[in-house]
């Protein structure tokens, strides 16, 4: 078995009006600000199937993912089958230098699908 992993970029809204309000649609200025990984665990992995199976978790899982109002935007924008071992790279920037991973990758559950 494997895991899913799901990297998304954030955006945040920094157009602000003179007048203190939030600007909105094409008044909006949207700056990247890094963005999340998230884990599906216990991924089959080693056919054609597993791999379509693979597609059709992602697009069932993004909707969980991603957001998008006036202030905030997140966005998948990839995903890979890893072992179940594998670290991101923030966790493994806890373990090496605090000796402990505090902030794990969210893992997602996954409904049943349909396949």
């Amino acid at each position: 078995m494997s895991k899913l992993l799901i990297i998304t970029q954030l955006y945040e809204n920094y157009a602000w009006r003179e007048d203190g309000t939030l600007a909105t649609g094409n008044e909006a200025y949207w700056k990247p600000k890094g963005g999340n990984d998230y884990v599906v665990k216990n991924i089959p992995w080693k056919t054609e199937e597993d791999f379509q199976n693979a597609i059709k978790i992602v697009q069932a899982v993004t909707p969980k993912i991603e957001q998008n109002n006036n202030h905030f935007r997140e966005h998948v924008i990839n995903w890979e089958v890893v072992a179940d071992d594998y670290l991101t790279e923030h966790e493994i920037n806890q373990r090496d230098y605090d000796g402990v991973i505090t902030y794990p990758a969210t893992e997602i559950l996954v409904d049943k699908l349909d396949t």
